[in-house]
């Protein structure tokens, strides 16, 4: 069942997104930003040793920003060295600030990757009145 609802989104995304300029319509209003996944790598020739180093007081601070609501999830990249953080932020620049202030930000070490997103706005298409025929 879920799996059919979300192929039922994810088609109705695709084809509001294909659709979109095939129909005159007033333009879906901005996606509002809810949540902002960020993916945290290091430099190809970053010393690990020095990150290593500095891991513990990473680890305790990244607590505390889970602790206090900032970080909704966080994963370890499977392919290379890194993380993705799941932040409870809106704003780009603040989760920006919040995550180089962490002690791999401070020392250089470890750059992210910030990705605004929001609902599925396609799914507005779906809350539209009937056109009658």
């Amino acid at each position: 069942m879920i799996k059919r609802s979300f192929r039922n989104l994810t088609a109705a995304s695709i084809l509001a997104g294909a659709t979109h300029g095939a129909i005159a319509q007033t333009p879906m209003p901005q996606t509002p930003t809810t949540k902002i996944p960020s993916v945290g790598t290091f430099a190809p020739g970053t010393d690990m040793s020095q990150v290593q180093r500095i891991l513990p007081a990473e680890v305790r601070e990244t607590a505390q920003l889970y602790l206090d609501g900032k970080i909704d999830q966080w994963y370890s990249l499977e392919d290379r060295p890194g993380v993705v953080f799941i932040l409870n932020m809106t704003d780009t620049q603040a989760a920006h600030a919040v995550l180089e202030e962490l002690p791999l930000g401070k020392a250089h070490l470890m750059t992210f990757q910030l990705t605004p997103i929001g609902p599925l706005n396609p799914l507005r298409q779906l809350l539209a009145p009937a056109v009658p025929h």
